[in-house]
C-alpha cells in the first residue's frame, strides 16, 4: 500500500468532508494545508490536494502558496485534485488541472462537488483514494 498525503483547505467543511472520504479510502488521515510541510513531499508516494473555489473561481491564496511550493517536488508521483464550489460550473478545477499539468504534475484525477459531496461524489472520492493507495 502506498503512502498517500491528503492535504486540504476548507472554509465550510464541504472540502474537508471530501478530504476525509479520500483519506479513509487510502488508509490515511487528511491534514489541513496549514499543517502540511512541503519539505515532506519526498516521504509520500501519492497525493490528493483539495481546495474549494474561492472568489472568482480561484484557489485560496494561502492554499495556493503551499501548493506552489509542492509542485516542483512531486516529480512523476500521482496527484489527485478535489474541491467543492457553490456557484459557477467548476471552472476553477479545469483551470487548476490545466496549470498543474502544464507544470509537469501527474494529475491522477479530479473530483468536484456542488456544496456538500453527494453519493456520486463520495463514490468517486472513494475510488480515487483506493487508486492512489494501490500498489
Amino acid at each position: 500500500m502506498k503512502k498517500v498525503a491528503v492535504v486540504y483547505w476548507s472554509q465550510t467543511g464541504n472540502t474537508e468532508a471530501m478530504a476525509n472520504a479520500i483519506a479513509n479510502a487510502a488508509g490515511t488521515e487528511a491534514v489541513d494545508v496549514d499543517t502540511f510541510d512541503p519539505s515532506t513531499v519526498g516521504d509520500y508516494d501519492a497525493f490528493a490536494f483539495g481546495c474549494p473555489a474561492m472568489g472568482n473561481e480561484e484557489l485560496d491564496p494561502d492554499f495556493e502558496e503551499t501548493w506552489n511550493a509542492c509542485v516542483p517536488l512531486f516529480g512523476s508521483k500521482p496527484v489527485a485534485l478535489f474541491g467543492s464550489y457553490d456557484w459557477g460550473t467548476g471552472e476553477w478545477m479545469e483551470t487548476w488541472q490545466q496549470s498543474a499539468e502544464a507544470a509537469g504534475v501527474n494529475v491522477a484525477g479530479t473530483v468536484i462537488a456542488n456544496l456538500e459531496p453527494d453519493a456520486e461524489a463520495l463514490d468517486k472520492l472513494n475510488a480515487l483514494g483506493k487508486e492512489l493507495a494501490s500498489d
